[in-house]
């Protein structure tokens, strides 16, 4: 089974999960990135205010969003790229869970999804002081990186699988799983 996954990234509006105001998604089909998706995204009510901190992070404004897709809009574009591609994310945890709070937030079906994390993968291959994603971006030679911008996010994300797999000599998720001492997740429940 060649290496198959959508690398995913969000940032959000305020400090609730059901609120992304971007995404990024980063496609890569038998170890070759083959294509890109990202949106800015209108977050869901009643979750659609900005904080100022998050505002900070990564500079998207409630004027940025005012004429971007809604979630609803965003989702069926994101889940038709996806295409029941197992997900990676830089700690999944966050990202998996804006997910699910999202779809939650408009009662829209998930399919179930596998998904990996590339920070426990990162963790279990390099022996580096930081392990945010940034700094595991910065280790394997990704210079010129804009942090916090969801598709560079993505992109980074996807990149960093890549070293990692051929660093351990796999090409497959699955086994590049095993081998980092990882467990891939189903979005709707029970490990894989």
């Amino acid at each position: 089974m060649p290496l198959n996954f959508t690398a995913i990234d969000f940032e959000t509006a305020n400090g609730s999960a059901a609120s992304p105001c971007a995404v990024g998604l980063v496609k890569v089909v038998e170890g070759k990135i083959v294509d890109t998706f990202a949106t800015l995204i209108q977050p869901p009510y009643p979750n659609d205010w900005f904080a100022t901190g998050n505002i900070g992070v990564h500079g998207i404004t409630p004027e940025d969003v005012k004429d971007a897709p809604s979630w609803a809009a965003a989702l069926d574009e994101m889940l038709t790229f996806i295409s029941g591609d197992d997900l990676i994310a830089h700690n999944a945890g966050f990202d998996m869970g804006v997910l699910r709070a999202s779809a939650k937030a408009i009662d829209a079906p998930l399919p179930d999804l596998r998904y990996g994390c590339s920070l426990i993968m990162a963790r279990k291959t390099y022996n580096l002081e930081s392990y945010k994603l940034n700094q595991v971006a910065y280790a394997i030679g990704i210079e010129d990186f804009n942090h916090h911008d969801a598709l560079a996010d993505s992109d980074a994300c996807a990149r960093i699988v890549l070293h990692i797999a051929d660093r351990h000599g796999v090409d497959n998720l699955d086994e590049l799983a095993k081998l980092t001492n990882h467990n891939i997740k189903h979005l709707l429940g029970e490990p894989a």
